[in-house]
């Protein structure tokens, strides 16, 4: 349960609204659940010949998961009632070849499929790779994007009205109100998060009654949020192509010398580097200073603002190895493929998101190279907390295959969002995903009950401000710190917790301040987790553990006071709203005071017993 540093009374009003919020999502997936019970969507046939031939004609060996992927998908679309699947799989892992078959199969059944792009660039490389696996089959694909022109784009509009279209591949102009379809049959959306709310919108209003296939590498915490309750169905693809190594990642503060020798480095190996810069204006100011830097680098510049000749010809001398640096904004975000550019350099990294980052990322490391990623800050800049997170989040998923763990991490940064509506935040930061998420299913089932659900009250877990935390010395190692963290966060009793102390001393040796600090905190935690306890906080100089009512009423008082004296005479309680409050001052040992007085209360309970 997270809680940031809400008190008693502010930590009730929020859930309270968590609850209100919970039960008009509710509502509304129950009319979304009975809409997909009665929607009878089209059943695809059974695989045709000529689909055993088109898979056959795949010039790779599938992974398991792609054919586990491609089996589900199958089974789905054979289904009467529509599909609305989530692929989850890295880049590179292989979501456009599911996606193709998928596509065929439609295309087979004599329905259109629209495969949405959330950039020209992308799109125009689907187009091409739709195009020519499908070539030799018969099967008529266009793209639909601004670099065509009105002509072009009213004859595609009109073929796709009469159906003489298959498959139509496009950007946002594919939600335009004048896109009719003569039989769409299958929608596929290639990373969602990148359309905004309205586009969402539309994509929804779009989705009625046809079989939807969702493609992403890190899907939005709704998104997400949406297959974890299982409005969605999942697959992931976790398995990654053959001799591909993980991105190593840093984060860095930008500097000259950095930016010169992380290049260099790359161009001596005969590679090709991406320098993202996002700011338009500027652009070419940064081109100039990286070429007065390297001299010798050819680079080029690529940005949403150019014409479609021009950004294709950059592309083109970039895969072709015509240009060794490419500075560029993200319009390189998704999908483009240059196996030689296996070092990327992101300025100002704390500006992004952290699913667009892992995107961003993804451009290297796509052959059996290593490859390089620095997120570069301004020097001497403070980072809010979110981005800090994001940033370490990114640093700590370098591994192949974390995109379900970044979305994952993302959806307890910055909340699910409104479920249905086109709000984008949402309440799970405040009380944790598990907890979110029960709470919904709760409120499903109350809904299809039509009782109210009484939930018991979870106290928050309470603000302790003594510093502590696992300093470099100790290890530097920042996956060990990370597990230390993470499995100190799960222990839930005293005893589990002495037994992982003995085990951390046992490894590292004599616990240094720091390292003692978090285990007392964890250990007052735990004790402050008991029935006889109401709340904690931290006034000026002094501890107040306030213990429940129903305790204070049978508690022998005097005793009580008898024993705390005996722990430290600086101890005093008080009686306010019939609760017991015993108030510890700040100090040395203050912690180990605190759960020694919980303890010296619950023996006081079994001595009335």
């Amino acid at each position: 349960l997270k809680v940031n540093k809400l008190g008693t009374k502010e930590w009730l009003k929020t859930k309270a609204r968590v609850k209100k919020n919970l039960r008009e999502v509710a509502s509304e997936l129950i009319e979304l659940y009975a809409k997909r019970e009665k929607a009878i969507g089209y059943a695809f046939s059974k695989d045709t010949p000529w689909q055993a031939q088109f898979e056959d004609s795949f010039p790779y060996q599938e992974t398991d998961d792609q054919l586990r992927c491609i089996d589900e998908v199958k089974k789905d679309m054979e289904l009467n009632k529509p599909m609305d699947r989530l692929l989850c799989g890295d880049v590179g892992y292989g979501k456009t070849e599911v996606a193709i078959r998928a596509a065929f199969k439609a295309v087979m059944d004599g329905k259109q499929v629209a495969y949405l792009a959330p950039t020209t660039v992308l799109a125009e490389q689907q187009y091409k790779e739709f195009r020519d696996r499908m070539s030799g089959f018969g099967v008529k694909v266009e793209v639909l994007n601004r670099f065509k022109t009105q002509k072009q784009q009213n004859d595609i509009i009109r073929r796709l009205k009469l159906g003489e279209v298959d498959i139509v591949i496009g950007t946002h102009r594919l939600l335009s109100k004048d896109i009719k379809f003569k039989d769409l049959g299958l929608l596929i959306i290639d990373e969602e998060q990148r359309f905004g709310v309205e586009h969402k919108e539309r994509i929804k209003e779009m989705k009625n009654g046809i079989d939807v296939l969702t493609l992403s590498a890190t899907p939005i915490p709704r998104t997400l949020q949406m297959s974890l309750v299982g409005i969605r169905q999942l697959s992931q693809l976790e398995t990654p192509p053959m001799n591909r190594y993980s991105v190593q990642t840093y984060v860095v503060e930008k500097n000259d010398g950095l930016i010169k020798n992380a290049i260099e480095k790359e161009l001596s190996r005969n590679g090709q580097v991406f320098y993202l810069y996002n700011n338009i204006e500027q652009i070419y100011n940064r081109v100039r200073k990286l070429q007065h830097l390297l001299p010798e680098a050819r680079i080029g510049c690529v940005h949403g603002q150019m014409g479609r000749e021009e950004i294709e010809d950059i592309m083109l001398q970039f895969n072709q190895h015509e240009i060794d640096v490419l500075v560029c904004t993200t319009i390189v975000e998704n999908g483009i493929d240059v196996p030689n550019a296996n070092t990327i350099l992101i300025e100002d990294a704390q500006n992004f998101g952290l699913a667009q980052i892992y995107q961003i990322k993804g451009r290297v490391g796509r052959s059996d190279r290593l490859a390089y990623a620095y997120l570069m800050i301004p020097e001497r800049h403070q980072l809010t907390e979110i981005a800090q997170k994001r940033l370490t989040a990114v640093k700590e998923f370098a591994s192949l295959g974390s995109g379900y763990k970044i979305a994952m991490r993302d959806l307890t940064i910055r909340g699910a969002g409104d479920l249905l509506g086109p709000s984008q935040s949402g309440f799970i930061d405040t009380v944790g995903i598990d907890m979110y998420i029960e709470m919904l299913e709760e409120a499903i089932e109350a809904k299809k009950s039509g009782k109210e659900i009484v939930h018991e009250e979870v106290k928050p877990n309470p603000s302790i401000s003594k510093s502590s935390y696992i300093p470099n010395g100790f290890t530097n190692d920042d996956f060990d710190k990370l597990d230390m963290y993470q499995k100190l966060d799960k222990l839930d009793s005293k005893e589990q917790l002495k037994a992982y102390r003995s085990e951390i001393e046992d490894q590292y040796g004599k616990l240094p301040k720091e390292v003692r600090s978090l285990f007392e905190k964890k250990e007052l935690d735990i004790a402050l987790k008991e029935a006889i306890v109401q709340s904690y906080r931290e006034v000026k100089n002094q501890m107040e553990i306030t213990f429940s009512s129903l305790y204070s009423q049978h508690v022998d008082g005097v005793k009580l006071f008898e024993s705390f004296t005996k722990i430290s005479k600086d101890i005093t309680i008080r009686y306010a709203n019939q609760c017991i409050i015993v108030l510890l001052p700040k100090g040395k040992n203050d912690l180990k005071m605190a759960v020694e007085c919980i303890e010296k209360a619950k023996e006081s309970v079994h001595e009335n017993r």
